[in-house]
């Protein structure tokens, strides 16, 4: 027997992989009784073309080349998007070969068991299909059910679980014998939203009725909810249509009397949710509905019901108005004014300075925008940071709450001081700052132990004001889509900061070396390890002094402690003599100039290696601590896997291990050189030296042209 799962792949691609891999992670065929072996096929529904900047049909077709029973079929995605998926869960079951459907999204999750679970509920032979078709109750050994009730969860993006509502239909709920399906001609509607409300209810009802219902007592999916929402779950009239789903359920089955009954319930869940029926519309649609009873009767009740709500509502409304009451008067009266549309305020690892993707799209705004004036952001810690001729404003100052108000642009890489209020017509663009390795945003939710000072809430707050989020591969869209869940626009531009790996030449790097004072005849090792979460201060797991000492004078070791850490690293190394052949380069203002006055990088989990992948030059992965570290924070790709695309090139986990495959020359063998190109291909597709101008040309795009602009 076989079980048909159709998956809708649309703008679900943070979530899209954890579904694929619910359904490809069941245990192999199993037995089903008299139903036979129980296997499955999963059909993708990717709209062709795709989206622009939805990476979920690249991962529907990573899951098919190497998972033969998962197929992708290409539908026409025009229309609204809640039409697409009832297009594409048709098209779906048009093509499907299963004896069961069952209709997931790219947000749920298959259950682990749930496989399992239909194999023992669906054991028995096959009955005839038709609308003629009788037949008693389900019971072991019996005729298969034409349909199964299965038990869902949902999830929120807290982690908090709890069961499924049953007022609301959905397509996830059940599995449908095919033969079932296609002989009472059942279909989603392609018209709008609630496309399910007819298929579920005639479903359930016919095979209560002339056929055979029957459910499984345990939860098999899990939905989760995406705290950015979906079109049918936004607040706004389109929700009305709900009332003509049940219209259109009421003239296929008759005049059922079932279905009134349904009707009230699913229209008193919809009004009752501020996420779907606005305040403002509630009235309209109690009347449109028809509901029994006053509207004022209604809302009497609804109130009465909603007491701790309202009251955690007011609390937050009250700390609001606090904030806004201490609001500086400077600030409270430049909101008021008109926005600059010439202006652009920058910052950089919280107020670090000049520095990387920021700084590259600055200084290439200069070029192209040079009437738009860039203004940094500068904690007073790090005034001397600044290069000579910039111009800043130091946090928390009154220029800074100034800039803040009136800045049309806005570019960061973490995040601007205080709280500041985003204002429409300002352009927040979300550069990030790096490639994720180790888990981010609402992953972290699982390891409370480093996460337990994180307000997720802030998090989440601030993705909200992104206008734009910059990435560097299709692996950080998918990740940022996921943890970042915000109305955002996701820009596959590549990162600014790579461009100088394209464009500087042999003669840059001579002269970064020479200011380094490194002879031109060494090879130089850049030792770049991360910070520990779980650790503090900066122990390097690498005794540079001994390691230098086993190389010899052909090697030069610049080592590089984490911004995190704030100081340089000190002189590193024990021994009488540790220091030769070891530069500390923790305070050097650029990474990159060091990356490119390197022979090969040195590092364990920093996301410098798919940014120093540019440079198609040796990346040794030198990890001692991976299984803590990996227990300790989570990753996304395990560096030692060996796998094309995971591992970056050698590998070591002793500093023996480091030393000889540095001496053997292992670190530049065809099997890294191999390792490396796949690493490349994956995270650096769009880095080409030109992601600076993409960026400005995307984000300043009504200014250009203007007074002098290109």
């Amino acid at each position: 027997m076989l079980l048909s799962v159709v998956m809708p792949v649309h703008r679900v691609q943070g979530h899209l992989r954890a579904a694929l891999e619910s359904v490809t992670a069941q245990p192999e065929p199993l037995p089903g009784g008299g139903a036979g072996p129980v296997d499955w096929e999963l059909i993708a529904v990717v709209p062709e073309p795709a989206p622009a900047g939805d990476e979920g049909p690249r991962i529907a077709r990573e899951f098919a080349d190497r998972e033969p029973r998962v197929r992708l079929l290409r539908t026409d995605p025009a229309g609204h998007p809640g039409t697409h998926v009832a297009a594409a869960r048709n098209a779906g079951a048009a093509e499907a070969r299963g004896d069961y459907l069952l209709f997931l999204d790219g947000d749920d999750l298959l259950l682990p068991g749930a496989l399992a679970a239909f194999a023992g509920r669906l054991a028995g032979p096959e009955a005839p299909a038709g609308p003629d078709r009788t037949g008693g109750p389900d019971r072991p050994g019996g005729p298969r059910p034409d349909v199964v009730r299965i038990g869902r969860e949902d999830v929120d993006w807290r982690g908090t679980v709890r069961p499924a509502g049953t007022a609301l239909p959905a397509a996830r709920d059940q599995l449908v014998r095919r033969a079932f399906w296609a002989a009472h001609g059942l279909r989603f509607t392609e018209d709008g939203p609630y496309d399910d409300v007819v298929p579920v209810h005639r479903a359930v009802l016919l095979a209560s009725g002339a056929g055979t219902l029957a459910g499984i007592d345990r939860v098999c999916v899990r939905h989760r909810l995406r705290r950015a929402g979906t079109p049918a779950a936004r607040p706004g009239r389109a929700h009305f249509a709900v009332i003509g789903a049940y219209t259109r359920l009421a003239e296929e089955t008759g005049g059922d009397p079932r279905v009134r009954e349904l009707r009230t319930a699913h229209l008193e869940a919809v009004l009752a949710d501020p996420g779907r029926i606005a305040p403002g519309d509630r009235r309209a649609f109690f009347r449109a509905a028809a509901l029994p009873g006053p509207y004022l009767v209604h809302r009497v009740r609804r109130w009465a019901g909603a007491g701790r709500t309202r009251a955690h509502t007011a609390l937050r409304a009250g700390r609001k108005a606090l904030r806004a009451r201490v609001m500086r008067l400077v600030y409270r009266a430049d909101l008021l004014r008109p926005l600059d549309p010439r202006l652009a305020v920058y910052g950089a690892y919280w107020n670090r300075g000049v520095a990387c993707n920021p700084a590259a799209v600055y200084a290439k705004a200069r070029e192209l925008v040079p009437h738009i004036r860039g203004v940094w952001v500068v904690s007073s810690r790090h005034l001397d940071a600044m290069p000579p001729g910039v111009p800043y404003v130091i946090e928390g100052s009154r220029a800074y709450w100034r800039a803040m108000a009136r800045a049309t642009y806005l570019v960061n890489n973490s995040s601007f001081p205080g709280g500041f209020t985003k204002r429409p017509g300002q352009t927040y663009l979300q550069t990030h700052h790096g490639t994720p390795l180790k888990t981010m945003g609402l992953d972290q939710l699982p390891y409370p132990a480093l996460t337990g000072k994180v307000s997720f809430e802030r998090v989440l707050a601030h993705a909200d004001q992104w206008d734009l989020s910059l990435s560097a591969n299709p692996h950080t869209t998918e990740t940022w889509d996921r943890v970042y869940p915000a109305a955002y626009t996701h820009l596959p531009l590549g990162y600014p900061r790579n461009d100088v790996y394209f464009t500087a030449g042999p003669e840059r790097t001579g002269k970064i070396r020479a200011e380094l004072g490194i002879p031109p005849d060494r090879t130089v090792l850049l030792y770049a390890p991360t910070h520990r979460d779980y650790r503090e201060g900066f122990l390097p797991l690498l005794d540079p002094g001994r390691l230098s000492r086993e190389l010899g004078e052909g090697y030069v070791l610049l080592v590089r402690a984490h911004y995190f850490y704030g100081r340089p690293a000190g002189r590193p190394g024990t021994g009488e003599g540790a220091g030769e052949g070891v530069v500390d380069v923790t305070g050097h203002p650029s990474v990159e100039e060091l990356c490119l006055a390197s022979d090969a990088l040195v590092t364990d989990y920093s996301s410098l290696m798919f940014d120093y992948a540019c440079l198609d030059r040796p990346i040794i992965t030198y990890a001692p601590d991976w299984p803590a570290y990996r227990a300790a924070r989570g990753t996304y790709i395990d560096l030692f896997s060996g796998r094309p695309g995971d591992t970056p090139g050698a590998v070591a986990t002793t500093q023996d291990e480091l030393r000889d495959l540095l001496l053997t020359g292992a670190w530049r063998s065809p099997e890294a050189a191999a390792l490396r190109a796949a690493f490349r291909a994956r995270f650096c597709p769009y880095d080409d030296g030109r992601a600076a101008e993409r960026v400005v040309r995307r984000l300043f795009a009504g200014a250009l042209g203007e007074d002098g602009g290109a």
